[in-house]
């Protein structure tokens, strides 16, 4: 037994005690998991994911959107070219990575409703 501290991992300046607490801390929540669901497949605008997701406030998706945005996982593009204003949506090649999670997710909770049926 050593007396050492375990290494903490640093991610976009925030510090995370194991890889299971900072994969929590990026994709965690209510909302962020259904997000990059939605948009596993899909390029969306936000008004889509509003339909996609009515139980969500604007304000939080925003909130969920900005933060996924800021940690590399998704990218915002916004076109000016006319109003009004329009903002897609993507997962970047580093939040395309979160797929197979995601998706396994997405299985166990079908999985989870067929053994209570």
């Amino acid at each position: 037994m050593t007396n050492e501290q375990p290494k903490k991992l640093t991610f976009n300046g925030k510090e995370y005690p194991c890889c299971a607490s900072l994969t929590m801390g990026v994709i965690g929540g209510k909302w962020k998991t259904v997000i990059l669901y939605h948009l596993m497949n899909n390029t969306l605008r936000y008004s889509e994911l509003r339909k996609m997701m009515p139980q969500v406030t604007e304000r939080t998706l925003s909130l969920q959107l900005k933060a996924l945005e800021e940690d590399g996982i998704v990218s915002r593009k916004v076109f000016t070219t006319k109003p009004p204003l329009k903002v897609e949506y993507t997962l970047t090649d580093f939040g395309k990575t979160l797929i197979p999670l995601v998706q396994s997710i997405a299985d166990w909770g079908d999985y989870a409703v067929a053994q209570k049926s």
